[in-house]
């Protein structure tokens, strides 16, 4: 098969799931390395095709549906209480979209986590630890920011009355 092809399958892949695919899976299936798919999917980005790369793997961007609220948060702390701020706001009803971080060279960096339930917390903290990389956090002495979606603005309350209380939101 063609590079050209491959790509186009993986375009193709991508657009009729409905859960993200690894590098990795695609690598498999279409018997290349893990770089070869990496390399495969910058190139679909380039042609614009808007692909993101999540922790669980690649999917395309579809615009939802705006439901409940939604509205981003600081905290600060170290890495040590990411598990438990990530708990925080799933346990109460709450999604985190991403991580934000203003870096003073690259400016605003920003990482897709789409966290629901423990098990995508867990998920994420895992990776963390395999790959044994940094937080992007850890570049602004623990400040950072987050997307959080909830049910209502109720909801949103509570999480971050839980997470004031954990001495997790930023106060300046």
């Amino acid at each position: 098969m063609k590079a050209s092809e491959r790509r186009q399958n993986i375009l193709r892949l991508l657009n009729h799931s409905t859960h993200p695919i690894s590098a990795g899976n695609l690598a498999e299936s279409f018997q290349v390395s893990r770089q070869a798919i990496v390399g495969d999917v910058a190139l679909l980005r380039a042609e614009g095709n808007e692909i993101l790369a999540t922790p669980k793997g690649y999917v395309m961007v579809r615009p939802e549906p705006a439901t409940g609220y939604v509205k981003q948060i600081v905290c600060q702390h170290d890495s040590e209480a990411t598990k438990d701020e990530l708990y925080t706001i799933v346990d109460l009803g709450g999604e985190l979209a991403d991580v934000i971080v203003e870096h003073p060279v690259y400016g605003e960096l920003r990482g897709r986590l789409n966290v629901s339930n423990r098990e995508d917390a867990d998920r994420f903290l895992a990776q963390v630890n395999r790959y044994e990389t940094a937080l992007l956090s850890v570049l602004t002495n623990g400040i950072h920011m987050h997307t959080i979606s909830t049910p209502d603005q109720e909801t949103f309350t509570k999480i971050t009355q839980a997470l004031e209380a954990k001495h997790i939101l930023y106060k300046d």
